[in-house]
């Protein structure tokens, strides 16, 4: 069955799932773009909701949480269903079809989004950059923070490339045109951190507009 959009002028009801990561600031950023934001913790919270975001953290961590905290079948199945959602970071690995490495390191992909992911693509903790992106759909480029970030090696013919990362520094520069932001249908993610960029609510409102648009 097809989820159903938010009437017409009315506030979406968007859970943030709250195992882990930057839930508070996914909150606060929704709240300010205009939907009614709720954390997500049991499966009976997934009720009424209009849309999800799944935030950063760590996606072997929220993956095995998902499963302890029964949400994972409900939430893949209100996925399938059509719910809109939106992943940063961790998030994006979780919405992936495909994460590489991701068996191994007990990742349990959601399949949401027809991409093959790498997670912790960028490298390591002292390897985190801030780079501003051309975003498709926003206008004025979007301040984008990276955190041991994921990126996309793999699209599916449905799937809208967003945003891509620019050149770090001079030479061969393997992080260049790396694509960091993707969309398919009502399914949104990111490899970066907007909800860090306090005062930017750009990517949660185009989310919140994909909600609306149904």
């Amino acid at each position: 069955m097809q989820e159903r959009s938010t009437a017409p002028g009315a506030a979406p009801a968007i859970g943030v799932l709250a195992l882990q990561g930057g839930v508070a600031e996914h909150l606060a950023a929704l709240d300010r773009s205009g939907a009614l934001a709720r954390p997500v913790r049991r499966p009976e919270e997934l009720r009424g909701l209009h849309g999800v975001v799944l935030p950063g953290g760590e996606s072997t961590t929220t993956s095995r949480l998902l499963h302890a905290f029964e949400l994972f079948e409900p939430l893949r199945e209100r996925l399938a269903a059509g719910l809109p959602a939106y992943g940063s970071c961790a998030g994006m690995v979780l919405l992936a079809r495909e994460v590489v490495g991701g068996a191994e390191a007990g990742v349990t992909p959601l399949g949401a989004l027809d991409v093959t992911v790498r997670r912790n693509a960028f490298g390591r903790q002292v390897d985190s950059f801030e780079a501003d992106l051309d975003f498709t759909g926003v206008d004025g480029p979007v301040h984008g923070v990276f955190i041991r970030a994921p990126w996309v090696e793999r699209v599916g013919p449905e799937v809208e490339v967003l945003a891509e990362v620019t050149p770090r520094g001079a030479g061969d520069d393997p992080a260049a045109g790396r694509i960091v932001a993707v969309q398919q249908g009502r399914v949104l993610a990111t490899s970066f951190h907007p909800e860090l960029v306090h005062g930017d609510e750009r990517v949660h409102r185009h989310f919140v507009q994909t909600v609306r648009a149904g």
